[in-house]
């Protein structure tokens, strides 16, 4: 049932995923096609903000800011899975894997790489800030309108 603490943290926890994503274009390796990566990860966003956020709004500041860190923890790992599933298809689409098994566990090693990215700080210290701010908005949308 759509209720305004998830309307607000669909649209926060999008523009968060959406400015982590751009903060970490800089550090993707060069030539890396980066078509739909904004908008696919704000998508990410405002689906990870509606169903994981979206419940914890009016219970308190506690529960609001590990909600937030839960949910921008969530954003990562599924653009992570989202991309390396992407670019495991497009390397078996050029005959980059012998079978089945080893494109899965491409998927894995993908994920793997493109997580060794984020010793750049400035991607996790986005989602972070985002989702503590983002847990105080959404508590108190939850406080003032349910």
């Amino acid at each position: 049932m759509p209720t305004a603490p998830k309307l607000i943290a669909a649209i926060f926890f999008a523009m968060v995923a959406a400015l982590a994503a751009h903060t970490f274009i800089p550090v993707l390796p060069e030539g890396t096609q980066i078509k739909n990566f904004r908008e696919i990860s704000a998508g990410v966003g405002l689906l990870c903000g509606w169903f994981i956020m979206g419940r914890s709004g009016g219970r308190g500041m506690a529960e609001a800011i590990n909600r937030g860190l839960v949910t921008s923890v969530s954003i990562l790992f599924w653009c992570l899975l989202l991309f390396s599933i992407y670019f495991m298809i497009r390397k078996s689409t050029r005959m980059m894997y012998d079978g089945p098994m080893e494109a899965v566990l491409g998927i894995l090693e993908l994920m793997l790489e493109y997580g060794a990215l984020l010793r750049h700080p400035v991607t996790p210290l986005v989602l972070a800030g985002g989702g503590v701010l983002g847990g105080v908005v959404v508590d108190a949308t939850g406080r003032r309108w349910s």
